[in-house]
């Protein structure tokens, strides 16, 4: 039985307008309550919804990596601020409509917006609020605030109907919000390729390769925000020099956007230190539905014959920073992103060429304790017994077991900044002296990496991050 406020649509650009509209009309409704103090008008303030009937099940091409169900039935979403995810939706109700037959009904879900998620409305405050409208405006309420979908639990696909898409609205809202409040920028120029570091010299790299690629009438790149909200057009950036601009940032995790008109462009973000970073920022990233994100972190290297500025591609997580182990047990193994290896084995042999000796993969492993090399001989000893780890950091652990969760491609390209266990410790003027020698070379292999997947995005539609149970149709 359909729902007499869904319409059926048999299109989907007209679906992704609807649902659009329906949004779009919620927020304008609700600027305009809190204007005039009509407060009985706002049960209309609602988020939108999309519901696919899967009318019969049928064996598809094994190789799809997305857009599959396991059974026939009803597959539902509440959204919201659809058009942040439009090229996304457009490209999973596709795939899933060219799969089986489906009907498609769009319209006004059940579940108020709370102003507090709706941009343009100042002033709300609490005390305001408990006495107005008799309860009928909504607060912000972590009921609805759990990552129920993505870590598979029963309930969430055992109702009445399955879910469609990871996330429910206000679990979408409240993380656009924290990207916003962590960044200092607006989520809507997030770009789909993302890169994370813990330095400003990174960040100062990638603005000097976007300040080139603008002024290049070749380049795919048109826009470079930076975190303190400027916007570098095209022209703009033909009179600018990375030296002259403020990079600094109030903010706890400073956000550069280079972007496309696609928004396939790359976004990096100085992440901070320790793995709690790490897994809040991909906590919040994760609803965007980004097609990647890679570290390219410092590391302690363990093999004596490592130099400083070698690389290490990670292709195993020894997993010690325990921040996840609640979501996903350590017996899980976290495995590597071929797709994601392969570019930046690539973009390695680009940028420094055939000297195979500067590269090695292996075995990452993260910690919480930043000053894990402080202990006994033994202690470290007992610590690394039966290890194969090549390199000890923070956070590459936290983001790949993320990236498995949220079913979002990983990878790792750290640089070895010391060897504390052979008598090269992490000293001021040796770190100084390698961070200027090795940041450029490093943010730019990460960046050609992402560049060759997003000229080719079907490769990183990988099956492997697909569950056997617990899995929803939407990449």
């Amino acid at each position: 039985m359909t729902d007499t406020k869904l319409t059926r649509v048999t299109d989907i650009d007209e679906a992704l307008e609807a649902i659009v509209g329906i949004y779009e009309r919620s927020a304008e409704l609700a600027r305009k309550i809190f204007e005039e103090g009509n407060y009985t008008d706002y049960r209309y303030v609602v988020y939108p919804q999309i519901v696919v009937d899967v009318k019969q099940w049928r064996p598809i091409d094994r190789s799809e990596p997305f857009g599959y169900v396991n059974e026939a039935g009803r597959y539902t979403a509440t959204l919201s601020k659809p058009h942040l995810l439009r090229d996304y939706l457009h490209a999973q109700l596709t795939r899933l409509t060219d799969n089986y037959p489906c009907e498609v009904y769009v319209g006004p879900s059940a579940e108020l917006i709370p102003p507090e998620y709706i941009r343009g409305i100042v002033g709300i405050s609490e005390a305001r609020r408990a006495g107005d409208g008799d309860g009928i405006i909504p607060r912000p309420t972590l009921d609805h605030v759990h990552d129920g979908i993505v870590d598979g639990d029963w309930e969430a696909f055992h109702g009445t109907s399955k879910p469609l898409f990871h996330f429910g609205p206000q679990r979408f809202d409240i993380a656009c919000a924290r990207i916003e409040h962590y960044t200092g920028i607006q989520v809507d120029s997030v770009q789909r390729f993302i890169l994370f570091t813990n330095y400003a010299m990174h960040t100062s790299e990638f603005v000097s390769f976007g300040l080139s690629q603008l002024t290049d009438p070749d380049s795919r790149y048109t826009l470079l925000v930076l975190p303190s909200g400027r916007r570098i057009t095209r022209q703009q950036a033909e009179h600018l020099d990375v030296a002259e601009l403020d990079l600094g940032s109030n903010y706890q995790m400073p956000r550069y956007d280079l972007c496309t008109q696609e928004g396939d462009g790359i976004t990096m973000i100085n992440i901070g230190v320790g793995p709690s970073n790490a897994k809040t920022i991909t906590d919040c990233l994760a609803v965007l539905r980004p097609e990647a994100w890679i570290m390219i972190g410092h590391c302690a290297g363990l093999d004596g014959r490592m130099r400083m500025g070698d690389l290490i591609l990670g292709n195993a997580y020894q997993r010690q920073d325990h921040i996840l182990n609640e979501r996903i047990t350590r017996e899980i193994p976290i495995p590597a992103v071929p797709e994601i290896q392969r570019a930046l084995e690539a973009a390695v042999k680009e940028i420094y060429g055939d000297d195979n000796s500067l590269m090695r993969t292996g075995t990452v492993l993260s910690t919480a304790d930043r000053n894990w090399e402080w202990q006994t001989p033994r202690d470290l000893w007992e610590w690394l017994r039966g290890s194969t780890a090549a390199a000890v950091d923070m956070e590459s652990c936290a983001l790949a077991t993320n990236g498995y969760r949220y079913r979002i491609p990983y990878g790792t390209l750290l640089s070895v900044s010391d060897l504390p266990l052979h008598a090269v410790p992490k000293l001021p003027a040796q770190a100084q002296a390698f961070y200027s020698n090795s940041k450029e070379a490093h943010v730019m292999c990460a960046v050609r990496a992402v560049e060759a997947l997003a000229s080719k995005p079907r490769r990183l539609h990988t099956r492997k991050l697909r569950r056997t149970i617990g899995e929803v149709p939407f990449r």
